[in-house]
């Protein structure tokens, strides 16, 4: 080898530091502003006494090998069983992450001679597993269903006779906005294709129940559904939700759910203990709704930021500069508020990302879009 066997990733560490995209990790400190555990169920009382309750009748921690082999426990069963109930799809499987599920289904679905349309700001693990699949794929304009169409047209005059597929985040994870579902899925019937939805952040917060933004489409034999656990669940994994058949193909099919270990089936007893509160607790979800309109209406008042109508709050600055020097100054008055840079939002889009959770009242928000309001004054 020339150089020094360190010298290329040093270089290329070295080049985000110049840039200001240089990553680091930093502990939790100050008010919970960034997180996305949007309904405080993570350190809630009733999901820690059924992990507790678990434990004390010899759930093991460890699932001790994959779902085809061992690790095929009875608490992942009856997660599975009444995820598929309460989202009203036929089966789900229940995966260790959203990232790991969303790769899956796109590496493993869509087939040699489909065509996959990716809406352009869907999820990082979407584009992962569009790039690593068997399918052609192609990038949509965000929200924008006559792209799609376009798309799915101009593929099918080139003789094109296989499957289509449309991925779709239902709520996006930077701009908190929310897709244009009823017309996706009339689309996807005229053109009798599948669609794939990521539900990651509508998941608890939104929908009948909490069961998400696509609730009304479950159950369909072209709906395929993804439900982080991660977020407002307060847990970890994920559940696919889908027709029966394409969970048993997954199953025979998926490398990343045959290969892997299983997730803990303490993370399974957790999954299915925050199902059951969102159904038991309703209170939860209209509190975060109100401390959302709270919030929107004093950013739109003292910061003239657009209120997105959900629990993601961007304030898209532009320059990665000043947008770190302003979430700095927000870390350093006790808000935790993170600044997102290129490449995980689009150039020239840096922002700060306020996600609204029960970890904090209306007089801490308050507080924040004071201290918020300075900073982009003064920055």
């Amino acid at each position: 080898m020339n150089g020094a066997p360190l010298g290329r990733h040093e270089a290329t560490l070295q080049g985000l530091e110049r840039r200001d995209r240089l990553r680091t990790l930093s502990p939790r400190a100050g008010l919970d502003f960034s997180s996305n555990d949007y309904l405080g169920l993570a350190a809630s009382r009733r999901l820690g006494e059924a992990v507790a309750a678990a434990i004390a009748r010899g759930t093991p921690v460890g699932a001790t090998g994959s779902r085809l082999l061992r690790g095929n426990a009875p608490e992942h069963e009856e997660l599975e069983a009444d995820a598929a109930a309460f989202f009203g799809a036929e089966r789900a499987l229940f995966f260790g992450s959203g990232y790991i599920a969303n790769f899956a289904l796109l590496t493993a679905l869509p087939q040699k001679g489909d065509l996959l349309v990716l809406d352009e700001l869907a999820h990082a693990s979407m584009h992962e597993g569009a790039q690593a699949g068997r399918a052609q794929f192609v990038l949509a304009t965000h929200n924008d269903v006559n792209a799609v169409e376009d798309a799915i047209t101009h593929w099918r005059a080139g003789g094109a006779l296989g499957r289509v597929w449309i991925a779709v985040e239902s709520l996006y994870s930077m701009d908190g906005d929310r897709a244009p579902l009823a017309s996706l899925v009339a689309l996807a019937d005229r053109h009798e294709a599948f669609i794939v939805v990521d539900e990651a952040h509508a998941t608890g917060v939104w929908g009948p129940d909490g069961r998400g933004l696509a609730a009304a489409f479950e159950g369909r034999d072209n709906i395929v559904a993804l439900h982080t656990c991660g977020k407002a669940i307060g847990a970890s994994g994920a559940l696919v939700t889908a027709p029966r058949t394409l969970c048993d193909y997954l199953v025979n099919r998926c490398r990343p759910f045959i290969y892997a270990t299983a997730p803990s089936p303490l993370m399974a007893v957790a999954v299915r203990e925050a199902l059951a509160m969102l159904v038991d607790e309703p209170l939860r979800r209209l509190q975060l709704q109100e401390r959302v309109a709270f919030a929107g209406r004093k950013l739109a008042e003292r910061c003239g930021v657009k209120p997105s109508g959900s629990q993601i709050q961007p304030v898209v600055i532009g320059d990665v500069r000043r947008t770190m020097a302003v979430a700095a100054a927000l870390q350093a008055r006790g808000f935790d508020i993170r600044g997102i840079r290129p490449p995980t939002v689009p150039e020239g889009t840096s922002r700060l990302r306020i996600s609204l959770t029960l970890n904090v009242d209306e007089s801490d928000t308050s507080a924040m879009v004071e201290v918020l309001a300075e900073g982009l004054g003064s920055a």
